[in-house]
Order: C-alpha cells, then structure tokens, then sequence
C-alpha cells in the first residue's frame, strides 16, 4: 500500500508510514484541535522535496509564517537542499474560495492543477462554506428552501466524489478537515453522512484544555488508536502513546 509522509517522525510511526495514497483522510474536530496543522505539516513536507501541492483553504487558516517554521525546521526527510523558502511558497498552489460557489469552483480548476507533478491535495475547511448555503436554505419556508438544500448537498457530494477519483487516478492522498457540532450533548461532524461515506481514513481531533489528542477512528489496515500530542515550530510531536 503505497503512503505519503504526514511530514514528521512521531505522525509516520503512528500511521505505519503516513497517509495512504488513492483515498479520503478525514481529520475532524472543534477549533484549536489541529487540524489545520497536520495538513499544513504535510504540505509543506511535499512542497520541499520539490512536489506540488494543491491546498483549497475556505478558513483562512493557511499561514506563510507557519511555512516559514516547518521550512526551518530539519525534521523532514527528503529534502531538496536547493529549494528557498520561496520556491516552498510556490510548490502550494493555494486557492481560497469566500463562498461554496467559488468553492465549486475551485473544485473544477483541479483537474487541470493536477496534471502538474502534485503529490498532495489539502482541502482545509471543506464544509464551511457548504454550512452557511445548507443553514440559508433550511431557513427558507419555500418548496424552493427544499430544493436548494438538496441542490447544495448534491453539490457536496459531487466534489467529494471528484476527490476520490483524482486520488484514485493519481495515486495520491487527499487530506480533508472538517467542523464539528453538538447535538444532544454528542458531537457531530457537518455533513457527516455524506463526508464519512467518501472517507476511507478518519481521524478525530480533540483539545482539552490544550491537550490535543488524534483519535483514529477508521482505516483500511490499522485499528482504532489515540495520539497526544503537542504542535511546535518542527511540527508536532508525541507527549505519549495511548
């Protein structure tokens, strides 16, 4: 089963070698859990070994002085010595849609930044922007409100869908953070049936009072598991196997 590195040591020991190529890895979970983090780790992992990644960021969450960090840092193997920091910079293409309209846009540029040599594909925030069209339509009383609630959902669906061929045919992974909420004391993820249908790895992320733990909750060969961990300029490391 071939797998891309998540970046940093104590993560690849974790997963027996990182992300698996040819699917959907899920991290989900509250703010400050993450998240963000371990796909940027991985971006710019790839990125100084001279790939292109492709990191959709609808959250804002992408941070130049947070690449700066992890370029900085030599805890990732593989590196291309000749690569600056700014030529990093330009092995993300980075595309940062303010709605899901421009979101679905952004979807429909994919295939043509694909036929680049990109070795990862980060979706930071992927039902965001699909939460707000989702909450404007349910509020609707009209037949219309309905319609539009399926029309966004099916809208979901299609770019989750196209996510998966792309790992498929490429042989890459695609790395995929997601909000969650709360419903009945329990949380919940947005979009959770349709996101864990098209996901073959799902990892949760948890912070409790600035312990942050993954949680793996599914995967093709490994059994469910937990990491606490804490983030530093290198990336993140163990604070102890569970």
């Amino acid at each position: 089963m071939d797998k891309v590195s998540a970046g940093c040591y104590d993560l690849n020991v974790w997963l027996k070698g990182g992300y698996d190529c040819g699917i959907i890895t899920t991290f989900y979970g509250g703010p400050g859990s993450g998240k963000t983090n371990l796909c940027m780790i991985a971006a710019v992992s790839q990125a100084k070994k001279g790939n292109k990644v492709i990191f959709i960021d609808t959250e804002g969450g992408f941070s130049s002085e947070r690449v700066k960090q992890l370029f900085s840092s030599n805890a990732t193997n593989g590196t291309d010595k000749n690569l600056t920091l700014d030529k990093v910079l330009a092995n993300i293409i980075i595309l940062k849609p303010t709605n899901f309209k421009e979101q679905q846009q952004a979807f429909d540029q994919l295939l043509k930044h694909v036929k680049e040599q990109v070795s990862l594909i980060v979706v930071d925030g992927m039902t965001m922007l699909y939460r707000l069209d989702f909450a404007d339509a349910r509020e609707s009383d009209s037949d219309k409100g309905v319609e539009n609630m399926q029309s966004v959902n099916a809208e979901l669906t299609r770019q989750m869908r196209l996510l998966v061929e792309i790992a498929r045919k490429q042989d890459i992974p695609v790395l995929v953070t997601n909000q969650v909420y709360n419903w009945n004391n329990e949380k919940k993820m947005v979009a959770g049936d349709i996101v864990k249908y098209w996901s073959k790895c799902l990892i949760e992320m948890e912070n409790e009072s600035g312990r942050r733990t993954a949680f793996l909750r599914k995967h093709r060969s490994l059994p469910e598991k937990s990491l606490t961990f804490q983030i530093y300029d290198g990336g993140v490391r163990k604070k102890g196997w569970l």
